[in-house]
């Protein structure tokens, strides 16, 4: 039976951190693209639209989910000796909140409040907030592969 929760929790660590993964990259390779492409002035306006309308059911659950689904299949897969899977699911919740989420929080949100009060202007924003939302797509994408690894080893 604890084999059958660490399958549906490491199943839903493999969706929710392939979602985040895509978001981020899609961001950094078509969305600030795209508003680099348009009238400095205009892009401001429509970053703090799109930053206000990220903040939905749709959106925050799997972004916060993901670490936690990683490590929670991680404990029950350590719970039937898994060792060996249970450590890559363990990593891959680990690399997702340094490299995700903590850059969320400590650079690219304070960055859109700087934004969203005028104290940031686009030339300064745009290119430190792409390079941020970089690394956390590349630890997205690490932490999908770390989670691919642990399925791997658990088959």
């Amino acid at each position: 039976m604890l084999s059958i929760f660490a399958a549906v929790l490491a199943a839903l660590a493999l969706l929710l951190n392939g979602v985040m993964a895509g978001i981020f990259y899609a961001f950094s390779n078509s969305v600030m693209p795209g508003l680099n492409a348009v009238d400095p002035a205009q892009a401001p306006t429509v970053m703090r639209s799109i930053n206000r309308k990220i903040l939905n059911p749709g959106f925050l659950p799997v972004f916060t989910l993901s670490p936690l689904a990683s490590a929670g299949a991680g404990l029950l897969l350590l719970l039937d000796g898994q060792t060996a899977a249970a450590t890559w699911f363990f990593a891959a919740g680990v690399v997702y909140a340094l490299g995700a989420f903590l850059p969320t929080a400590a650079l690219n949100v304070p960055m859109n409040n700087a934004l969203d009060a005028d104290r940031l202007d686009w030339a300064a924003y745009s290119p430190r907030w792409t390079r941020w939302n970089t690394v956390r797509a590349a630890a997205s994408v690490a932490a999908l592969l770390l989670i691919g690894a642990g399925l791997y080893v658990w088959r």
